[in-house]
């Protein structure tokens, strides 16, 4: 089994995204899943364009992309991805598209294959914070990962795909106050949970 593993880059007035720190720091296997990572550009087009040529190059079996949720103090794995960009602020590359569609004939909505609650609970008996998600956002997390399931849809049946938010890293709320935030050490292992649960769920 394979598992690509995507997290962004740092986007607005941040310097690091824990989203790919956490991912670039997973380990190469866990339980029977060669673990492949890879940075994404917080940019609405090119995302999905990267995570594209990944899966043709690599032929996963599970994509996971995780990204920062700024104000959440769980690892939320996300049910469901909706086919609207509406960005309060600009991606990396400038662009702030306002109640566009995703995809003009993608369905309103994708609903992750992956098993959620099972992450969750995996996640939880880690011993760290998590809960099911129905809300990516509108920005460039759900992007991609409406994006992801409309090439499942169109291109790549036997794919099984989901997102992920984790939180700020400490560092990223000195400035900010009563703002939650997760060690790093911390998300990795939770990342880590949440995958061994994909796994298993796999071998049954």
């Amino acid at each position: 089994m394979k598992v690509l593993v995507t997290g962004f880059d740092p986007f607005g007035k941040e310097t690091v995204n824990p989203a790919w720190e956490a991912v670039r720091r997973l380990p190469a296997t866990i339980g029977t899943a060669t673990i492949v990572k890879l940075e994404v550009p917080t940019v609405f087009t090119q995302s999905a364009a990267v995570v594209h040529a990944a899966i043709v190059a690599e032929h996963p079996d599970v994509v996971l992309d995780i990204g920062q949720a700024g104000g959440r103090a769980a690892l939320t794995p996300e049910r469901v991805a909706i086919n609207l960009d509406d960005a309060r602020i600009a991606d990396n590359a400038g662009r702030r598209p306002q109640d566009q569609p995703i995809q003009p004939t993608g369905a309103a909505a994708y609903f992750t294959q992956l098993p959620v609650k099972a992450m969750v609970t995996a996640i939880q008996r880690a011993g760290l914070p998590a809960q099911v998600s129905t809300t990516a956002g509108t920005f460039v997390c759900n992007h991609l990962m409406y994006q992801v399931q409309y090439q499942r849809a169109t291109e790549f049946p036997t794919l099984r795909a989901g997102f992920m938010h984790i939180p700020f890293l400490p560092a990223q709320v000195s400035q900010r106050p009563n703002t939650p935030s997760m060690a790093l050490s911390d998300a990795v292992r939770g990342i880590t949970a949440g995958i061994r649960a994909i796994v298993t769920a796999n071998e049954i």
